[in-house]
């Protein structure tokens, strides 16, 4: 998997501060996306052993919150099947840490069993996010007053809470 960026204490994509990892690919190609360089699953560099490294050990300190995934797109096929041993890391090491993922895709449309992104880690990966902020970007619906969000069809998803009840669970409007 290839990554077309890190921020480290950042605290635009998520509450706190947190490292966010931008995933390289995506399908959606979403009208008006804010990073179309991303769709290119070859754009960025490899997310190899010694960059996962870097990532794990920004986490340690006591005021980053948490770790967010977004891109591209983290529930590419491709992009899961990478993501889910890191993420594995990531809880073990850091299991009070929180993690956010954003994606274009609708929870529970595209990525429960049967939906069109469901593959065998899926559900893994979704056990060790917090929050999902789902649904594509719909540049008529932009709305920049939203916090986290870009339109106002996504949604900002107790991941959690939802995958408790099998309802859905906003964390925040």
């Amino acid at each position: 998997m290839n990554y077309a960026g890190i921020k480290y204490c950042d605290i635009a994509n998520g509450l706190g501060c947190r490292t966010v990892l931008f995933v390289s690919g995506c399908r959606n190609a979403c009208k008006g996306c804010f990073q179309p360089q991303t769709w290119d699953f070859t754009y960025g560099e490899c997310f190899d052993e010694q960059v996962q490294q870097k990532v794990l050990d920004s986490l340690k300190p006591e005021y980053i919150e948490g770790m967010t995934l977004l891109g591209g797109e983290p529930f590419e096929e491709e992009n899961q099947e990478a993501l889910l041993p890191f993420m594995k890391k990531v809880k073990s090491l850091y299991p009070d840490k929180n993690v956010w993922a954003f994606t274009g895709y609708i929870y529970d449309k595209d990525l429960i069993l049967g939906g069109r992104k469901h593959t065998k880690d899926t559900d893994d990966l979704l056990s060790l996010i917090d929050v999902l902020v789902d649904g594509p970007f719909i540049e008529e619906q932009k709305d920049i007053t939203l916090k986290f969000r870009g339109s106002v069809n996504q949604r900002i998803l107790d991941l959690k809470k939802t995958m408790e009840s099998g309802k859905i669970v906003k964390l925040m409007e």
